[in-house]
């Protein structure tokens, strides 16, 4: 019980006397800055799916990159992008359902992933682990400022199509009528989602960035209606997620991604449990 007993020595020195912990935790705060913002109308427009997809879809892109010794953000940027292309184009053209296209470019993309990892070339290049589950403890001043540019981009982008994503969330009818295109509003949103997972997985890992996608917004859509409030809960609740995992990490030496993920997941499962004894007590939230 050391967080409670020495709260300073255990809260406070880690971030203080370390600064691969520092870069860390500015690291993972803007990964949920991102990722609750673009994340929110991903749950709200049930695009669990998709998001998911979306997440392993930048393999190809990070393996490609690693392997001739490029930059595995622009790898991953290019690949999310080709990755939305893809969907859209298949989208507007197959008489499939979304899901049916998603799930074959997810299938595609994660299959080129594996052979590229596996071939020749990418089975000596190193260790490709760490973009899978995450590298926070080794983020640099200049991953940190391009995370702040990807961030910003996408915060920009989020506040600016903000109407047109809220009436194209409810009825795509009326977004049409009030001027929007909703084609053209999906194909930013997708955008902007591919944006947020590649300013997140540097700090939380490939494979667990789904997790902070997914589990701040739906907690707090549990609690909040409005749509501003939900994001800003998110973020919140994110942080929390972010600071008690770095610290959990820090301390029993577990895996600082998936940590972080965990308690992403388990204040969604509080929060449910909240919500299902405020049913029973007949306890109104704020809307």
């Amino acid at each position: 019980m050391e967080f409670l007993s020495s709260p300073v020595e255990w809260w406070v020195e880690p971030f203080v006397a370390n600064t691969f912990m520092r870069n860390a935790l500015w690291s993972a705060l803007l990964a949920v800055l991102t990722t609750s913002t673009v994340g929110t109308w991903v749950v709200l427009r049930g695009m669990n799916f998709l998001g998911d997809a979306l997440a392993h879809g930048v393999l190809p892109g990070i393996a490609i990159a690693f392997i001739l010794g490029g930059d595995t953000t622009v790898g991953a940027l290019v690949a999310a992008l080709a990755m939305v292309a893809g969907i859209n184009i298949i989208r507007r053209h197959s008489p499939l359902p979304d899901d049916s296209s998603i799930g074959l470019l997810f299938v595609g993309f994660l299959a080129l992933a594996v052979v590229i990892m596996s071939s020749s070339s990418g089975a000596y290049s190193g260790d490709l682990t760490r973009f899978l589950f995450g590298s926070i403890t080794g983020v640099t001043n200049r991953d940190l400022v391009r995370q702040l540019i990807v961030a910003g981009i996408t915060i920009t982008g989020v506040v600016l199509l903000h109407r047109a994503f809220l009436v194209m969330t409810f009825d795509v009818v009326q977004a049409r009528l009030f001027g929007f295109r909703p084609e053209l509003a999906h194909a930013a949103l997708l955008i902007l989602l591919a944006f947020s997972i590649v300013a997140s997985f540097q700090a939380v890992g490939n494979l667990l960035v789904f997790a902070f996608l997914v589990a701040p917004p739906s907690a707090a859509a549990m609690l909040i209606r409005r749509i501003p409030m939900i994001m800003a809960i998110a973020v919140v609740f994110g942080s929390v997620s972010v600071v008690v995992g770095l610290l959990i990490s820090y301390h029993y030496g577990t895996a600082a991604g998936a940590t972080m993920a965990l308690g992403a997941v388990g204040l969604f499962l509080i929060t449910l449990l909240i919500r299902a004894l405020s049913g029973a007590y007949n306890i109104r939230f704020a809307t």
